[in-house]
């Protein structure tokens, strides 16, 4: 039993011919909402507190079911409701210090192993969004061409800050780390 980033499968085969063959991948993305949900909820019911639904529906929201978002918005939450049941303004207020705190530790040591050319990659492809993105879009935020950005992308995905979806795509390993971009780096002029 192992376990690694999306682009594992396509390392395997480029380490040694045929690898992928060897081993039965399990894709595990986000948590279904009703999953998510569960995770929030069994807890808290153990320990009498419940949550309302627009209270759940917006850490899902914000947690886009990456679970241990979940558990940051969670903690956050439970540390600032003070009665049961936790409220959707709960949630608000969680998301201020649940989005503080992983701008300080989870985002911030992944954003501190990166070059400033892999920086500048990772901002001109947070100005697009989520995604994945087509390479060619991102170089092209850059004002640069696809070939000559390719050893960026190539690094960011060593590093496991990115992968590649599909042919030509290229997409953050977590969700939410655009945002933080966006939050703390000056756009790309």
């Amino acid at each position: 039993m192992g376990a690694g980033l999306p682009q594992l499968v396509g390392q395997m085969g480029k380490a040694k011919s045929y690898a992928e063959r060897l081993f039965e991948f399990q894709h595990i993305g986000p948590l279904a909402e009703a999953d998510a949900r569960l995770a929030l909820v069994a807890p808290a019911e153990r320990a009498g507190v419940a949550y309302t639904a627009d209270a759940l529906d917006e850490i899902v929201r914000q947690t886009e079911g990456y679970a241990y978002f979940v558990q940051e918005w969670g903690k956050h939450t439970w540390n600032i409701a003070d009665a049961s049941p936790i409220q959707h303004g709960d949630v608000e207020q969680a998301t201020i210090t649940a989005l503080a705190d992983l701008d300080a530790s989870f985002f911030r040591v992944r954003l501190d192993r990166l070059t400033p050319a892999e920086k500048r990659y990772l901002r001109a492809m947070a100005e697009l969004g989520p995604g994945p993105h087509r390479s060619g879009d991102i170089a092209n935020g850059l004002n640069r061409g696809v070939q000559s950005v390719a050893p960026t992308r190539a690094s960011l995905m060593r590093k496991g800050m990115v992968y590649s979806p599909s042919h030509g795509d290229t997409a953050f390993t977590v969700p939410l780390f655009d945002a933080f971009l966006r939050r703390i780096m000056p756009a790309i002029e």
